[in-house]
């Protein structure tokens, strides 16, 4: 097992898809990866890339980052006019190759390749159908289903027998899949998962975020639609609306902490949704200090934010790491310890003596903020004052974010006084669901904020494993 970017105090996001259609199909293959290479931070486990060439679907996948994965001879091997790539990072299922993706599927009609983004709730009795009437699963992931309902249907037509698969399917998604010589993206009908289309001069990409776009030259048209189906081919887009009657439920933890600052989901400017954050946060939390730090990168923006409205300048106090890379050193607490020694470094001249604002994207259990605190007190930091762009995290997700069971969230367990006590700061403050909501510029009824409130879009499993397959 290795420990990734030792964010050991941070929710993890599951994966993020790309797509490209391309009628000359130059250099397909590594402008996915460069693609894929911009996406890294939604999974870092594994990457995969297949391509569609003369009928036939060819792909490479293996278990690290994408410029582990991938080489020019690999890449060379992957030739074809349409193509998809995937980073995992594994909530359903384990960690192995084997479940790496995208997922390349026979059926009698050809072949499927799919990439998924997110978690479905009803995949386990799905999974017990389709395999009561014969269907035999190579996975132990729930993306697996999906594939399998496509292809118990090719008789109906690839477009029906998409159809039909994910009306069938409940819970998160964001599917990028190559099928009968066309690029689909499909999007579920609360809007979960991010998902949006670009153009390129000789065709299309789809992509989880926006960023990805302007690095293999594409320009951003827009989103996939929450319930709609796009098919991708030398004719252009066509758009299918296959359930529209889902309340909008788009995650705000991406514009707190999982989507890339440049990046725009729904509309949405993500830089300017956490500069807002920071700003909500110093209007409903004030302090008087003598600068505003950051816990880089992730609380960065959200410090600007704070600095502009408060009046108090930004200053660096902790430098990040960037040259860790992955360990395969099991992570006992005095090793996390260590790890986070090693990830961040006070800027001692900064915080000796000062009165700091520290400003951090999200607390989940709260062992890392504690450690952090104490770096900074052992550097002289005359006060602490820990401010936090996202409310309390008190519910597990079940749509694809890796989130703790409850009893191990400090917030579902902690008062705000005792989380304060125990990360060991002169004072604590979250900003409110209201002021997360207004700071993203969306209605909340267009956002999830289950992970803040209980207040599912839909219904959860109400015992058992969090995700399919999960170890108990």
């Amino acid at each position: 097992m290795y420990c990734n970017n030792f964010d050991f105090d941070k929710l993890n996001e599951e994966c993020g898809v790309f797509g490209i259609y391309s009628k000359s199909g130059q250099n397909l293959s590594r402008m996915i990866y460069f693609g894929l290479v911009t996406l890294q931070h939604r999974g870092q486990e594994s990457a995969g890339i297949a391509v569609y060439n003369d009928g036939k679907i060819h792909y490479y996948k293996e278990m690290g980052l994408v410029r582990e994965v991938f080489n020019d001879t690999v890449l060379g091997r992957l030739n074809g006019n349409i193509g998809i790539g995937h980073v995992r990072y594994s909530t359903t299922g384990e960690s192995y190759v084997t479940n790496a993706q995208p997922l390349v599927v026979q059926y009698k009609g050809g072949s499927i390749a799919l990439a998924h983004n997110g978690n479905l709730v009803n995949a386990d009795k799905i999974r017990d159908e389709l395999e009561d009437n014969g269907s035999i699963f190579q996975t132990s992931i729930d993306s697996e289903v999906i594939a399998n309902l496509i292809a118990k249907n090719y008789n109906l037509g690839f477009k029906e027998a998409i159809v039909k698969a994910v009306q069938r399917i409940r819970g998160s998604f964001a599917l990028s899949i190559i099928c009968e010589g066309k690029l689909i993206g499909v999007r579920d009908p609360h809007g979960l998962r991010p998902l949006c289309v670009g153009k390129l001069d000789d065709g299309y990409v789809l992509s989880s975020e926006s960023c990805a776009l302007s690095v293999v030259g594409a320009e951003l048209i827009r989103d996939v639609k929450p319930g709609e189906i796009v098919i991708i081919d030398d004719s252009g887009i066509e758009s299918i609306m296959y359930d529209e009657g889902k309340q909008k439920a788009l995650c705000s933890f991406e514009f707190v902490y999982f989507a890339r600052p440049d990046s725009f989901l729904d509309g949405q400017s993500v830089y300017k949704s956490r500069i807002k954050a920071g700003k909500i946060l110093a209007k409903e939390h004030p302090v008087d200090a003598d600068i505003v730090m950051a816990v880089p990168d992730s609380g960065t923006v959200a410090a600007i934010g704070y600095a502009e409205e408060s009046g108090i300048p930004y200053r660096q106090g902790l430098l990040k790491n960037k040259y860790l890379g992955r360990t395969f050193i099991q992570p006992d607490q005095k090793m996390r310890e260590l790890m986070v020694k090693l990830k961040l470094s006070v800027l001692k001249e900064n915080v000796e003596g000062k009165r700091l604002v520290l400003i951090d994207d999200s607390i989940v259990r709260g062992t890392t903020s504690s450690r952090i605190v104490e770096m900074l007190r052992r550097a002289g930091a005359k006060e602490v004052h820990l401010r936090v762009s996202s409310p309390p995290v008190t519910h597990s997700c079940y749509f694809g974010i890796d989130t703790p069971t409850r009893k191990q969230l400090i917030g579902a367990t902690h008062s705000i006084e005792e989380i304060r006590e125990e990360i060991g700061v002169d004072s604590l403050g979250y900003i409110s669901i209201e002021g997360l909501v207004e700071s993203i510029d969306m209605e909340d009824k267009r956002l999830c904020t289950a992970c803040f409130c209980g207040n599912y879009p839909m219904e959860v499993p109400s015992s058992g494993n969090k995700f399919l397959f999960e170890k108990k």
